[in-house]
């Protein structure tokens, strides 16, 4: 299970710093247009100086079926996070594979979200979590935007109890409420512990994984 994601590793320092800090898992975001993205030679080499354990999510933006295959073998990839406009009948190409989708959410509510799970239903394919981040009209996440924790805390009657990934304007000082007011399964930052895109903060993320930590061992 992902409690701890750190998402836009773009150097083999960031990720060992990040894993060595208690991460559960690691984003590389292959979204070229992104502060963040990484090239799939960077991440190969990424990928293999962490340790097995950390879960490698590659983040992929209305990429092709056949790009998104080349690059999880190639990298070897755990798992796969569609952050685009991918329609249900797309995720049907991988149903062998582990699949992350996420959500920007707007303000109507869960109707899409529910409306979408309920269409990958039908196509005999379910997604192993979902990821609520903050919609942005200008960017596919990593925005610092914020989400509604109140609304997500009320998702169950939507989606059930699916495994589900919070984003969107996370930080060291405010993971702990975050946690505690919308109970996700898991959290994930990007912006948030940097000081620059794509350049992680040792100290941040350190802080970020302990109070992540702290408010998931010590629910209120």
């Amino acid at each position: 299970m992902i409690r701890v994601k750190i998402c836009g590793i773009t150097t083999v320092e960031d990720a060992r710093m990040a894993s060595e800090a208690g991460a559960d898992a690691l984003g590389f975001n292959f979204y070229q247009q992104s502060p963040r993205s990484v090239s799939v030679e960077m991440a190969v080499q990424i990928a293999h100086a962490i340790p097995a354990d950390v879960v490698r999510v590659g983040v992929f933006v209305n990429e092709t079926v056949q790009s998104i295959r080349r690059v999880v073998e190639q990298v070897g990839l755990d798992q796969v996070q569609l952050h685009g406009d991918e329609p249900p009948e797309f995720l049907a190409n991988f149903v062998d594979v582990s699949l992350i989708r996420a959500f920007r959410c707007r303000d109507e509510g869960w109707g899409p979200v529910q409306s979408y799970l309920e269409q990958c239903t039908k196509q005999n394919v379910t997604p192993a979590a979902v990821l609520l981040d903050a919609y942005s009209a200008n960017s596919y996440g990593g925005t610092g935007h914020r989400l509604d924790w109140h609304m997500v805390a009320d998702r169950e009657r939507s989606i059930g109890d699916m495994p589900t990934l919070l984003a969107g304007g996370l930080n060291p000082d405010n993971v702990g409420d975050a946690i505690t007011i919308a109970r996700p399964t898991g959290v994930d930052v990007a912006s948030g512990v940097e000081t620059e895109p794509g350049i992680k903060s040792k100290e941040l993320v350190t802080r970020f994984v302990n109070a992540s930590r702290r408010a998931f061992e010590n629910p209120q």
